[in-house]
């Protein structure tokens, strides 16, 4: 379980309103016995406004009850899920105006080399629309005639790692050698 939230401002709120022993606050907001004692006399934290854990789901009334009661317990924490950090999901990469206009480069290079890859597959690698893409495979795009094949990992439009995994769920084969793998004509 994760660390607890801002542990010197709830030991301050479980010293003022609670009869817990500076043991048991000490190992519950993981400072030492001592701080926990200066805390309470005023010499440290100054200042520290309460945070109460009851509050914050850290801590249930009965739990703070029962330790209340019997000073040889120690303080469990909830099973609360709220506060637990949360993984984000990656969300869509940013590319700068000026590669945007490579994305075409990008797309011509991967249907010129890998005709097996899927637009849905090239439109995440890439990062544009599967309509662009199907315009390039039939070379209808309306700026054809300027498009020339280039490497979108030159291009800096995706890693060599996705672009490689890419070509293997497609069923293609990847180069061992970077040097034929990026083609610039």
């Amino acid at each position: 379980m994760s660390s607890l939230l801002m542990p010197k401002a709830t030991a301050v709120w479980l010293i003022d309103n609670t009869t817990l022993t500076f043991e048991q606050i000490a190992e519950f907001c993981n400072l030492h016995a001592l701080e926990v004692q200066a805390i309470a006399d005023g010499d440290v934290g100054q200042g520290i406004i309460g945070f109460d854990p009851i509050q914050n789901g850290q801590l249930t009334q009965d739990e703070i009850d029962k330790c209340c009661d019997d000073p040889s317990l120690f303080l469990k924490r909830a099973s609360s899920l709220s506060y637990e950090p949360k993984t984000k999901n990656k969300g869509p990469k940013y590319i700068p105006l000026a590669r945007r206009g490579d994305k075409p480069d990008a797309i011509a290079w991967i249907v010129k080399n890998h005709p097996e890859v899927k637009n849905n597959l090239i439109s995440k690698l890439i990062g544009t629309t599967k309509d662009t893409i199907e315009k390039i495979r039939t070379r209808s795009h309306w700026n054809i005639s300027n498009i020339t094949a280039k490497h979108p990992v030159l291009l800096s439009l995706c890693s060599q790692e996705d672009l490689d995994e890419a070509i293997i769920k497609s069923g293609g084969s990847v180069e061992t050698n970077d040097s034929e793998n990026i083609n610039t004509d």
